[in-house]
């Protein structure tokens, strides 16, 4: 019975280790750039949230209409700047910053989703963005 018992709790054990390390590896929940359009034109209560630094926010990649800027190395110590009860679409230049981003803010319990290709894919494809500096 004793070996038993040590077997099931070793078992145990490596199953919460499997399970840990896979949810561990997922990648940010993130939408395309057409998918997030469409959200942004369907939910008009959704933040934007650029991650990147402002001289890349008012650079010639452009920015998204009505976006708030709040650096990734910032992002921590200003999620009481975040509403916590709307969707949330996290983007930088790749996707990468956004894509850590998006993770932090869902561990916290924000509804976060990530823009895959950052601004470069959502330019690849057209779509709108705000090309002036802010004050």
């Amino acid at each position: 019975m004793k070996n038993t018992m040590a077997n099931i709790t070793r078992g145990l054990l490596v199953l919460t280790v499997v399970v840990c390390s896979i949810l561990a590896a997922q990648p940010a929940p993130g939408l395309s750039p057409a998918a997030a359009d469409s959200l942004i034109k369907a939910d008009t209560t959704v933040v934007l949230l650029d991650v990147r630094t402002k001289g890349e926010f008012e650079g010639e990649l452009g920015h998204l209409k009505s976006a708030v800027l709040i650096p990734i190395d910032t992002l921590e110590h200003r999620l009481g700047d975040l509403p916590g009860d709307r969707t949330i679409l996290v983007y930088c230049r790749s996707g990468r910053r956004s894509a850590i981003g998006t993770q932090l803010l869902r561990s916290k319990g924000y509804r976060a989703f990530n823009l895959e290709g950052g601004i470069l894919r959502w330019n690849q494809e057209h779509l709108p963005v705000v090309k002036e500096r802010t004050e």
